[in-house]
């Protein structure tokens, strides 16, 4: 099992920029990473997955271009840097760990992190 907690949400006029950290413990060897959020009356949706080595990455496509998932393993975290923010991209961003080959196909791991709200004003 691996322990999460997710940092750096806030409020953010509409293209600026915010960097998500998770830190990890835990089971953290070996395991892929990534983030999805949550918009009010949505389900929650895939952002970005990391490879537990860092060498694949894979994004959805509404953050493609703009969004940038790192991992340091030093320091067991995940970082998720967003740029050009949207209106829509307000959500509660969550942390996620489990097995690389499924988040790299979009599909959640068994662990997650409480959340960050990310506000993005218009």
């Amino acid at each position: 099992q691996v322990q999460l907690v997710e940092s750096g949400g806030g409020l953010v006029q509409a293209g600026g920029s915010l960097r998500l950290s998770c830190a990890a413990s835990g089971r953290t060897f070996s395991t892929g990473m990534g983030w999805f959020r949550q918009a009010p009356g949505k389900e929650r949706e895939f952002v970005a997955a990391i490879s537990w080595n860092g060498d694949r990455v894979y994004y959805a496509d509404s953050v493609k271009g703009r969004f940038t998932i790192s991992r340091d393993n030093a320091k067991n975290t995940m970082y998720l840097q967003m740029n050009s923010l949207k209106p829509e991209d307000t959500a509660v961003y969550y942390c996620n760990a489990g097995l690389t080959h499924n988040l790299l196909s979009g599909r959640n791991g068994p662990d997650w992190g409480r959340g960050t709200q990310v506000t993005v004003s218009s």
